[in-house]
């Protein structure tokens, strides 16, 4: 108790000293919490959209079908059956038929991919309602990144062309009924979505699908000649992105901590210099050298609780702020990553106490590491301001 008395004494004592260092401390300390709360909030937003538009709660895929491989998927397709179909009916599953095709846009060749589904479905968002069904016209909708990149829009009729089972050559015009608006690229970018019975005879594959879709209410079990795909492997390339962007953001942070870590150093130096006197005294008064070391120790420890408030004094009202308002961002520039219009920071009790106990634990150190030649200081010494 008595160290902290004159450890905060000692601060205040010292003045502008103080809360210079004390500034720099808080402004590591509010820059730590909101890149992480950041990246943080982008990582919960990128996952909700991704799960509501492509991946629901896991999906079941043919066994020889790979995304990253297009060569795949031609033959990744099989029946589907009876027991699939009654999930199908409960809205448990969705099936989706994936062909590679290739589109004639105002004369331009553009490879796409058509994905054929159920237009009753209720497990993704997309607005599959608009699949309207017709013996004439076969409906599709895009995402606004395949509308612009094809300079498409709703009601524009456009040539696909696309290779049966068979391996035979075929090509029908579609109408664009809806262009929809999605945060997620990979549902979006050089997608066409048909209806699933209009894909199937397309292709001539009759009741066939290239993967399953699984809703909520839908209770996992093991399905033949189907593999299932969880969430963790799903989303294992956006938790990959996500560390490293942390990974990169943290080399920023630490920078600011180590500069004003920097500065907590450089005081207790100057201050222990210019207190030999003092801590004579406090020797000489029979105080131990571990006793004063603790005082000198605690009192660059106790920059980090002031820096801790001062932080929290303007860190409060600007993270409400904008977690209010959000912070905007450019989907556009971010092409491979679901990424909202607005993202909302979260900021999660533990990130902030695992920010706090960062800064105190390392500024005590710092602190105590010129501390340390207090105890090898001759009492004798430090009363006549000699150092040994």
């Amino acid at each position: 108790m008595l160290a902290l008395k004159l450890a905060f004494k000692n601060l205040i004592g010292a003045g502008l000293r103080t809360w210079l260092n004390v500034s720099a401390l808080s402004f590591a300390f509010v820059i730590i919490i909101f890149y992480n709360g950041l990246i943080d909030g982008w990582n919960r937003q990128a996952r909700s959209d991704t799960i509501e538009w492509e991946t629901g709660s896991g999906q079941f895929w043919h066994p020889t079908y790979d995304k990253y491989d297009p060569f795949t998927i031609l033959d990744a397709h099989q029946p589907v059956s009876d027991d699939i179909q009654a999930e199908i009916d409960r809205k448990n599953l969705v099936p989706e038929l994936i062909v590679q095709a290739t589109a004639y846009p105002q004369g331009r060749m553009q490879s796409v991919i058509l994905r054929g589904i159920d237009p009753g479905q209720v497990i993704l968002k997309l607005p599959t309602d608009k699949l309207l069904p017709s013996d004439e016209i076969n409906y599709a909708i895009i995402g606004e990144r395949m509308a612009e990149s094809s300079k498409l829009k709703e009601g524009d009729r456009v040539l696909v062309r696309w290779r049966d089972k068979n391996g035979t050559f075929d090509a029908r015009e579609v109408q664009i009924a809806s262009v929809f608006k999605c945060n997620v690229p990979t549902v979006d970018r050089g997608q066409i979505y048909l209806r699933l019975d209009v894909l199937q005879k397309m292709m001539n594959l009759g009741n066939e699908a290239t993967l399953l879709v699984a809703g909520n209410g839908f209770t996992y079990k093991d399905m033949a000649g189907w593999n299932f795909k969880d969430l963790n492997f799903l989303l294992s390339d956006m938790d990959k992105i996500i560390q490293t962007k942390k990974a990169g953001g943290s080399i920023m942070e630490g920078l600011l901590l180590i500069i004003a870590l920097i500065a907590i150093f450089d005081t207790q130096v100057l201050s222990i210099f210019r207190r030999q006197k003092e801590i004579g005294t406090y020797i000489a008064l029979g105080m131990t050298r571990s006793q004063v070391v603790g005082i000198f120790t605690v009192e660059g420890g106790a920059h980090s609780i002031l820096a801790t408030l001062l932080g929290a004094a303007y860190g409060i009202p600007l993270f409400l702020l904008i977690g209010k308002s959000g912070i905007p961002m450019k989907a556009a520039t971010v092409t491979d990553l679901a990424v909202a219009d607005t993202i909302f920071p979260y900021y999660s009790l533990g990130l902030i106490v695992l920010t706090i106990i960062l800064v105190v634990i390392t500024s005590t150190i710092v602190s105590y590491l010129p501390a340390r030649r207090i105890s090898k200081m001759k009492p004798t010494d430090a009363l006549k301001g000699k150092l040994t």
